[in-house]
């Protein structure tokens, strides 16, 4: 495989053996000096169109532990500004000799765009509100890190689906692993149509926490919020904000999560984020790890590599992944590609 552009990408197969990589690169990154020289003489870029802390320093420190050299694109001072289209900035930088672009853009489907452009490797770091593939990865190894699987675990995921591309790579990460995923939302945060998506919906918070292994709550991304669709942020803090009364229902092993950045106060309350079943640093923590093994299987395989063999667009979910499946019609307002200028 020479792209990460969708968990859909992998298969089941595929996300298993990204996290029996990352197993070897959690002890590296536990190490005096947590380098390896896997990728010396490799160059990963960052190319962000987004605002972002996690995703952005995580791949950096990835790259660096694997001795590979590191660009990252600025957007505010870049020849974006003069005009320069997404294709010249693509092709620019990789007329430089680079090996993989890390690529996160306002607009879904641009990854895709962009791997159809350049010859070297692609990794989707987040497109609008399609998908975000590696957090889906480090997601479901850190729960595997806890629970041992995933197979069989309730999961609910609460808040802002509509816009949460973080959902959507879950999604389908934790159903392929074996999971029962459950949406928690209100009706004007879901999605057009959950048509392919296999899960159940419901809007009542409290009768769910009571019966899950873990609760994964989503940023409320006021952001790309284009209408009013709630009344206020308290009154949707008090039906669906994880309070510690409402952390007070869940059994006693469940995991709290969330992908950060937080908004403290509205989907979660200050001290609930800090409580010892948080996982949420360890999310962070795991993530370079995690980002670590897929640079090594995308850059440092070669062609026979691991996953070389994974499932691409004939793969048990290929109707998720594109413009024309069932998840098409939620990607945004102006369809997949809409800010990917030729």
């Amino acid at each position: 495989m020479k792209h990460l552009l969708s968990i859909s990408d992998l298969g089941a197969d595929g996300i298993e053996e990204v996290m029996r990589v990352t197993d070897s690169f959690v002890e590296v990154s536990e190490r005096a000096i947590p380098r390896v020289p896997a990728l010396r003489g490799k160059t990963v870029v960052s190319l962000f169109y987004e605002e972002s802390t996690r995703t952005r320093l995580s791949f950096e420190m990835a790259a660096k532990r694997l001795s590979a050299d590191t660009m990252n694109f600025a957007l505010s001072s870049s020849s974006v500004k003069k005009g320069e289209s997404l294709r010249d900035t693509c092709q620019t930088i990789e007329a430089m000799g680079v090996d993989a672009l890390v690529v996160r853009h306002s607009s879904a489907g641009v990854p895709w765009q962009v791997a159809s452009w350049v010859d070297c490797s692609v990794v989707n770091a987040g497109d609008g509100w399609h998908e975000h593939p590696t957090q889906a990865l480090l997601d479901c190894y850190t729960i595997r890190a806890q629970r041992g699987s995933l197979e069989g675990l309730r999961i609910a995921v609460v808040g802002d689906v509509k816009h949460s591309r973080v959902a959507r790579s879950g999604v389908l990460a934790f159903t392929l692993l074996g999971a029962e995923v459950t949406i928690v939302a209100p009706p004007t945060l879901l999605p057009p149509s959950l048509v392919g998506w296999p899960v159940e919906v419901t809007s009542d918070l409290d009768g769910v926490l009571t019966k899950v292994d873990v609760v994964y709550v989503l940023r409320m991304q006021a952001e790309r919020q284009t209408e009013a669709l709630l009344p206020s942020l308290r009154e949707y803090t008090a039906r669906y904000g994880l309070t510690r009364d409402r952390v007070a229902l869940l059994p006693d092993d469940a995991m709290v999560m969330h992908p950060g950045p937080i908004n403290r106060g509205v989907e979660i309350a200050s001290d609930v984020a800090d409580i010892p079943r948080s996982a949420i640093t360890r999310q962070v923590a795991n993530g370079v790890a995690v980002r670590m093994a897929v640079l090594f299987l995308l850059l440092g395989q070669g062609p026979s590599g691991p996953l070389s063999g994974m499932q691409g667009p004939s793969g048990p979910l290929s109707g998720m992944q594109g413009p024309s499946g069932p998840l098409s019609g939620m990607q945004g307002p102006s369809g997949p590609s809409s800010g990917a200028r030729g």
